[in-house]
């Protein structure tokens, strides 16, 4: 029984650095998992153990007195980090209405909450709203529909433009939505048929991922993904990006003809689309959504290759460029592509003469956010991208949101990005458009 005693001790000892970790870091996006009945369970968990070492004498001996005292760390740095939160929550909310006009069209958001999501559309602190699985799982496609246009209808009573509706249905493992909607294959799987029989199938998955997407009143789809496919999987830990099964193929012709007829289907149903990841993830071994990742290709070479979907299908269609956050080392080595004004204005803007919307990958991802994430923030801003994307998980809004606000506080924002930024939203997704594309129309339930 010693023996036993001994070992648990050394396991409460063990175990205390780890929840005082995971208590002061509640609000990570990699302790997510915790968040709500999580943090409370660690807590109580606390508590409990401190009481039981109260019972069995432990506070006589200096061991045990620092056991205790160890273990009634973790709701103290609970507590604190929830009031950072909540301090920085509330300075978010109580920005003025100059502020949230001028900052708020520049971010799309995931939720979780309906009432927290409708604060923020209705006092024009954020541009956009991204669904996802969460967004549908349990649910209908009639309450998922009823959701979106109610917070349509908040944002035209307080005199603001639509939402910008956001979801990720590329086909295949990306389909966030499906089911309730049809799960279509992806895009891939069309690489080997006949060239006309490639644009035919493209542009009827694009249809129906189109008719679908508008009647739950999504008037964005983030795909279709243009990166070249990598020959062999580039890196066996890689268990997110997974760009060797989402990518189109290895001859960049194939990906512009197939992303073409792809992007062709989801306009004519009044859906605009994404092409991702600019400058192109598929040469990179290491995975942006934990880690920094460095692309060493020339640019003569992208230009010749990568980069060649992209410029076809931006030629001929209304869709949004996303940048992912890869370093494009033969122009910018200091920072990642999302947040560099040599990538997005030197080349996009000013090279390939691209006007439309340009949209950072999630913010959320480690390759941003366990950097400098305000730098990025502002960065992003003063280099010319136009949405900011905070996907995974949307609480992170506030902190992101506060790294813009004190950017724009303390004159560190540039002024005249952000009004041309402006006037590419509203040419990009004219208010008209997005208010009809959010009206009901009729989607097939799916068995």
């Amino acid at each position: 029984m010693q023996f036993l005693n001994r070992i648990g001790l050394i396991l409460l000892w063990l175990a205390a650095p780890l929840v005082a970790f995971a208590a002061a870091n509640k609000n990570d996006p990699y302790l997510l998992v915790l968040r709500g009945a999580g943090n409370i369970a660690l807590v109580l968990t606390s508590i409990v153990i401190v009481l039981i070492l109260l019972r069995s004498g432990r506070w006589r001996t200096i061991a045990g007195r620092l056991l205790v005292i160890v273990w009634c760390v973790p709701p103290l740095l609970m507590s604190a980090a929830h009031l950072k939160f909540e301090l920085r929550k509330y300075d978010v909310l109580a920005a003025s209405a100059a502020e949230a006009r001028q900052l708020g069209p520049h971010f799309m958001v995931g939720y979780s909450s309906f009432p927290e999501i409708a604060r923020l559309a209705e006092q024009g602190l954020i541009g956009g709203i991204y669904v996802t699985r969460h967004n549908i799982r349990g649910r209908t496609v009639e309450a998922l529909r009823a959701e979106i246009a109610a917070l349509q209808d908040k944002r035209r009573a307080a005199g603001l433009p639509a939402l910008v509706v956001a979801a990720d249905q590329e086909g295949g493992i990306v389909g966030h939505l499906a089911p309730p909607l049809t799960k279509l294959p992806a895009l891939a799987t069309l690489a080997g048929l006949a060239p006309d029989d490639q644009q035919a199938k493209a542009a009827g998955f694009g249809r129906i991922h189109g008719r679908e997407l508008a009647g739950l009143g999504v008037n964005l789809n983030l795909a279709p993904v243009l990166d070249l496919k990598p020959p062999v999987r580039r890196n066996r830990l890689d268990f997110h990006t997974l760009i060797g099964q989402r990518a189109i193929a290895t001859d960049p012709a194939v990906v512009g003809a197939i992303a073409s007829a792809y992007v062709r289907g989801l306009e004519e149903s009044g859906v605009g689309a994404t092409l991702k990841h600019f400058p192109g993830i598929g040469r990179v071994r290491t995975d942006t959504h934990h880690f920094s990742a460095n692309l060493d290709t020339p640019v003569k070479e992208l230009e010749a290759t990568d980069w060649l979907p992209f410029r076809e299908v931006l030629s001929h269609s209304r869709s949004a460029l996303m940048v992912g956050h890869v370093t494009l080392t033969a122009v910018d080595p200091d920072r990642a592509a999302s947040h560099s004004k040599r990538v997005v204005e030197g080349i996009i803007r000013d090279k390939w003469g691209y006007q439309g919307v340009v949209m950072t990958d999630d913010l959320v991802m480690g390759a941003i956010y366990q950097h400098d994430v305000c730098r990025a923030v502002v960065e992003a801003i003063n280099a010319g991208v136009d949405l900011l994307l905070v996907a995974y998980d949307g609480a992170q809004f506030y902190r992101i949101f506060a790294c813009a606000l004190d950017g724009s506080r303390q004159g560190k924002l540039d002024t005249a990005m952000l009004s041309a930024s402006e006037a590419r939203l509203a040419r990009g997704f004219p208010s008209e458009q997005a208010r009809a594309a959010s009206r009901p129309v009729s989607v097939a339930r799916q068995n």
